[in-house]
């Protein structure tokens, strides 16, 4: 109550107006993230390098993504992920049936990340880099932490599930961990419909079954959105102006982006393998507030600390380790995938193929 206090205070000797124009503008940037950064512009000889294809594909609400389709990289794929992982301690080999899906964070498109996780993810298998609504090429929508983004998620999920894919791991850096522990819950059971925009959208025909997720990497994701968002802002009483910015976008978008939110949803998670990465130098998601989050979850998560590395670097930091470690974690879960029970799989229609059929390759 004191402190409750104290801030009201606070905020009395700031004019009204200030506060208004703070809040205001602040919304609108948490809702209209870039499309691209600067750096993206010297990154085409890179992403050239890497090959594969450019895609086109739509999100479960009918907007027009677009991706780029990395094949997986045979030559180097036969490595041992991890000396002594059981599961996967022979040499490893891809199965054609299995993909990664690559989720970016908040500003730029898909395109840093490809070039950054693309090369060992895709020893273990094809990847999907997806330019979330927004951003890169895709449509114009606002940003939303997933609120909206699970849409997009579905819309690759059932892309991939047309060429054949049956089990995708989810690999999210930052609002794109978010928008995957989001798409377990959402996608899997609808448990959340308050976040699910399309009520019918499960029961819609489909020509192939939407893949299993069978596992969600994780790296610097947020317990709570507003924690995250006030860590990047100078502001006094940020923690307060970022919450009044949440509610100000929520009356915006008809819906609370922190409906969505990790510390909400990631009990709900289990028994989908998760592996949380955080950097023990992240100013924006401290370490205490990814060990709250790891606390929180289920067994069924891992929790990766990575010292002296910041927001989405520990990889920059640590590659050698980082790559091992999300290796091993992605093979054993795609190894365990292979011979166990679906983990989360929506009800197949009466008119869908049969498992196992090649309908839709």
């Amino acid at each position: 109550m004191i402190r409750r206090l104290a801030v009201l205070g606070g905020l009395a000797a700031l004019p009204a107006a200030l506060a208004r124009l703070v809040i205001g503008r602040g919304t609108s940037r948490l809702l209209d993230a870039p499309r691209t950064t600067e750096a993206e512009a010297a990154l085409g000889p890179e992403l050239d390098a890497l090959g594969g294809e450019v895609v086109r594909l739509r999100s479960r609400d009918g907007l027009r993504l677009t991706g780029r389709w990395l094949p997986v990289d045979r030559s180097r794929s036969e490595e041992p992920a991890e000396a002594g992982a059981a599961a996967v301690a022979d040499a490893w080999r891809p199965d054609p049936h299995e993909a990664i899906l690559l989720l970016h964070g908040w500003s730029g498109s898909i395109a840093p990340d490809l070039v950054e996780y693309g090369p060992f993810l895709r020893r273990t298998a094809g990847v999907l880099g997806l330019d979330f609504r927004g951003h890169g090429e895709s449509d114009d929508a606002p940003t939303t932490f997933g609120l909206h983004e699970v849409e997009d998620v579905a819309g690759a999920l059932d892309w991939l599930g047309e060429r054949g894919i049956t089990s995708v791991a989810l690999f999210g850096t930052s609002m794109g961990g978010i928008t995957a522990l989001a798409s377990i819950v959402v996608l899997g059971d609808g448990s959340l419909p308050s976040a699910d925009l399309e009520p019918d959208a499960l029961a819609e025909d489909r020509s192939a079954p939407r893949p299993r997720i069978v596992a969600v990497v994780g790296d610097s994701v947020p317990p709570q959105l507003t924690t995250a968002v006030a860590n990047r802002m100078r502001w006094p009483f940020r923690g307060f102006l970022a919450a009044q910015m949440f509610e100000a976008a929520a009356r915006r978008l008809g819906g609370d982006m922190r409906a969505t939110e990790p510390i909400r949803i990631i009990g709900l998670t289990e028994p989908v393998p998760l592996l949380l990465v955080h950097g023990a130098a992240d100013r924006t998601v401290t370490l205490a507030a990814g060990m709250r989050l790891a606390a929180a979850a289920g067994p069924n998560a891992e929790h990766f600390v990575i010292p002296v590395a910041g927001h989405a670097g520990g990889h920059a930091t640590a590659p050698a380790e980082y790559e091992a470690r999300v290796e091993a974690f992605l093979r054993r879960a795609f190894a365990d995938a292979r011979g166990g029970v679906p983990i989360i799989e929506p009800p197949v229609s009466h008119n869908a193929p049969e498992r196992g059929s090649q309908e839709g390759d």
